[in-house]
């Protein structure tokens, strides 16, 4: 009792001292936006340099009482184009400043992801790597001295698709630099002329980082992978396990190029984050870039609350074109990322190439894809079984069904080719289960979610992925056989693959949650199977058992198509350097396709119809981009007005914008920026929205040709345009009136405009959901 007592003393002492303890408030990494600056042009800013970081300094100070705490809390000063900086500091320190006069905006340093989903024939090259005399490529010679840079998980240095062989002197207008401080071995040339790396924002939010983080080298793949698909070299015998054997090049192979290393190992599913990516566009702005590259993207939210939308609105103003990721989160509608209009937003579809391998059973031959360097003996049968079918003793039915690490019973698996379902883990590990269960093959099939969508992984066995519809068949044969048996043969490359493109299951999909009155994506472009450079530092599956190194490997995501576009924007950069950042988006998407190679509409994974929100305007169509005709064009006031029109005040897109700017006295409607598509999320009775098309080709008369979406009236006037000159731009009203007795559409209805003269074909896609009864 006596000593229970003293407990119980003890713990009462405990508690207060706790109780009198001072509490302190734990800290997170912000970023403080303050708008631009305007001294981008001088060459000597160093002073410039000082005196924004002693004013942010001061800033900080200013709420937490004492300058050289805040010092020590800034871990970046944004002081070359964008204004504001990145500090740790407390949530209601990070409040209080928002209040500050002269902030735009502070928000938390908020995570991102890459947007593959790991596991080239470039559209207008020949089957025996001739180009042809009139393609964009030569006319535009091979995107010649245009910089691009990419935000990613920077560069492989030593591979041969950034070699500089017969490459002229770096430009003269390029001020960046090959950051290699920790590493030596890291070095840049004529075609690879810059490096970076970014880390300070993924430090404040993981710990302190050891001196391997201290360099651009590519250490993961995506990045060497990205950034060779947008601009790397000609490589003769690029293969992945000597399939798809040719000519390896990047959209625009003589553009120079520069790595902006941002992404990191992931931690709690984020790998890049906002302080960093607003730190390399600030930066890649200052060196020179032409075209910035950007595969990754978050959650959309408010465009002042989002690092990638802050650093490529300044881009833009800076007259870089910015390609972005749609995201990898398909086919959810509603899922798309990097929403803002300046953006230029890429989903992913397939291309016309396949690595068929074949599961045989039954006198039943089931296609499938694979890069299995690895195939059975020919001589016999193997028996199948569903992994379902297979489970160890402490594991559950779902496990096993999806083939997760140590699901599988070594005593079922045994010499058998097991059936495994897609989703969740890794593809390849998946075969990674098989193999460690001793299984000899396996057959990985689609789930209703992916339709017919399959694609080619370096599989560590013998392997092949199928679609939705074979797996049923391929299931209903194990369930209703006592002893099945099959084969699995071993992947050939194959071309001419029809219908393609079609759209990639797990590309992200519209409509736009921000700002719906903005179609997004944008534009499709081949982003399944797609063959490019790799880091000699990781495998081809990026998974932790997996030895082997390949010098290029297929990889699959918007990631890979986003450098798709950004490699058609560095030709045309080349060709046209005086169109703006809009006006190439433009001749991008005005002059896509939107039917695959059957002369069919494209479809989704699962051959049914696809709709603008899979494909935005269509898949790109780089020939005909470099001749569209019209283009739609847009200046900065443009954006800012839009921003009006969302709500922002004068003074704060002032700050933005850096010089003085007021908004309209009658508010722009969002459904009237001057964008190459049309939406209408709310339609309710009747609108008319305004256009305007620059001339960019030769004099001539267009006349306008609609598709309604159903249920819809379109009228446009005036219904013809004539053009006298290059740069003329017209005017065109097109008034949308839901029809008599059309009730209200849950779902939204698609249609389409064209301006044609015979020669050019300028597509807008139309979209409307209405929400009123026509009585």
């Amino acid at each position: 009792m006596g000593k229970r007592s003293s407990y119980s003393l003890l713990s009462t002492f405990l508690f207060s001292l706790l109780l009198q303890r001072p509490t302190f408030a734990a800290k997170k990494s912000y970023v403080v936006y303050l708008g631009g600056h305007s001294d981008i042009a001088k060459e000597d800013y160093s002073d410039v340099v000082q005196r924004v970081t002693e004013s942010h300094y001061e800033l900080l100070g200013s709420v937490l009482g004492d300058k050289e705490e805040a010092k020590d809390a800034i871990f970046y000063s944004y002081t070359r184009c964008i204004n504001g900086f990145a500090a740790t500091i407390e949530e209601e320190k990070a409040m209080e400043i928002s209040k500050h006069p002269g902030v735009v905006s502070v928000f938390p340093n908020r995570g991102y992801k890459l947007h593959t989903t790991r596991s080239w024939q470039f559209l207008g090259l020949e089957r025996d790597g001739r180009i042809p005399a009139e393609s964009l490529w030569t006319k535009a010679r091979f995107g010649e001295d245009t910089i691009i840079g990419n935000l990613d998980t920077g560069v492989w240095p030593e591979s041969e698709s950034f070699k500089d062989d017969e490459m002229g002197p770096i430009p003269s207008k390029w001020r960046g630099i090959c950051q290699n401080n920790s590493d030596k071995g890291f070095s840049c040339n004529r075609k690879l002329i810059g490096a970076r790396y970014f880390n300070k924002g993924y430090q404040s939010a993981v710990g302190p980082l050891n001196a391997t983080f201290e360099t651009p080298r590519d250490a993961e793949g995506h990045g060497t992978h990205t950034l060779s698909t947008a601009a790397g070299g000609f490589v003769p015998g690029a293969n992945v396990f000597n399939y798809g054997n040719g000519t390896a090049k990047g959209g625009s192979p003589r553009a120079r190029v520069a790595a902006y290393k941002v992404c990191w190992p992931p931690v709690n599913g984020s790998e890049c984050y906002d302080a960093d990516i607003i730190a390399a566009f600030d930066t890649a702005i200052h060196d020179g870039v032409d075209v910035l590259s950007v595969s990754l993207g978050g959650n959309p939210t408010d465009y002042f609350l989002d690092g990638l939308a802050i650093g490529s609105f300044h881009a833009v103003k800076n007259g870089i074109t910015v390609v972005c990721s749609a995201g990898n989160s398909g086919p959810q509608p509603g899922s798309v990322s990097n929403t803002a209009p300046w953006i230029f937003t890429v989903g992913a579809s397939t291309m016309d190439r396949e690595f068929p391998a074949y599961v045989l059973f039954n006198n039943k031959r089931l296609k499938g894809e694979s890069l299995s360097p690895t195939r059975l003996p020919s001589n016999k049968l193997y028996p199948m079984i569903n992994s379902k079918e297979a489970k160890a003793a402490n594991s559950s039915e779902h496990d096993a069904e999806l083939c997760y690490l140590r699901s599988l019973d070594p005593e079922k698996v045994r010499g058998k080719i097991v059936v495994c379902l897609r989703g969740i883990t890794a593809r390849v590990e998946k075969g990674e289960a098989v193999r460690q269960a001793g299984g000899v093959g396996m057959v990985l099939a689609n789930d209703h979610t992916t339709g017919n969508e399959i694609i080619a992984d370096a599989h560590v066995l013998p392997a092949t992925h199928i679609s939705y519809s074979d797996g049923l068949v391929l299931f209903s044969y194990l369930e209703s056989t006592i002893s099945p048996l099959g084969y699995i043969t071993k992947a050939t490359t194959e071309f001419g693959i029809k219908p393609a493109p079609f759209m990639a299951a797990f590309s992200s999909q519209g409509p736009n949650t921000v700002n719906p009155e903005i179609l997004k994506p944008d534009i499709t472009a081949p982003g399944v199977s797609v063959i490019a450079a790799f880091s000699g530092a990781a495998a081809p599956t990026s998974l932790m058992f997996d030895t082997r190194r390949v010098k290029f490997n297929s990889i699959s995501g918007t990631s890979m198509s986003c450098p798709h576009i950004s490699g058609v924007v560095g030709l045309l950069r080349t060709l046209h350097p005086d169109w703006s950042p809009s006006a190439i988006k433009s001749a991008i998407m005005t002059s896509a396709r939107t039917q695959d190679n059957k002369k069919q509409p494209m479809s989704n994974s699962s051959f049914i119809k696809a709709t603008p929100f899979s494909y935005g305007s269509g898949h790109v169509w780089p020939n005909r981009a470099m001749d569209p005709g019209l283009v739609y064009d847009l200046k900065t006031v443009d954006y800012l007005n839009f921003l009006c029109s969302l709500g922002y005040n004068s003074t704060q897109i002032a700050t933005f914008n850096i010089y003085p700017y007021q908004c309209p006295s009658k508010r722009v409607e969002l459904q009237d920026l001057n964008y190459p598509s049309i939406m209408i999320p709310n339609l309710s009775n009747s609108t008319t929205i305004i256009r305007t098309v620059k001339n960019v080709g030769s004099p001539g008369t267009y006349t306008v040709r609609v598709r309604p979406p159903r249920g819809v009236k379109v009228t446009v006037k005036p219904s013809t345009l004539t053009f006298d000159k290059v740069g003329e731009e017209k005017k065109f009203r097109v008034r949308l009136e839901v029809e008599e007795d059309y009730g209200t559409g849950k779902d939204y209805v698609f249609g389409g405009l064209v301006w044609s003269d015979g020669k050019h074909h300028v597509r807008s896609p139309l979209g409307v959901r209405t929400y009123t009864w026509r009585l």
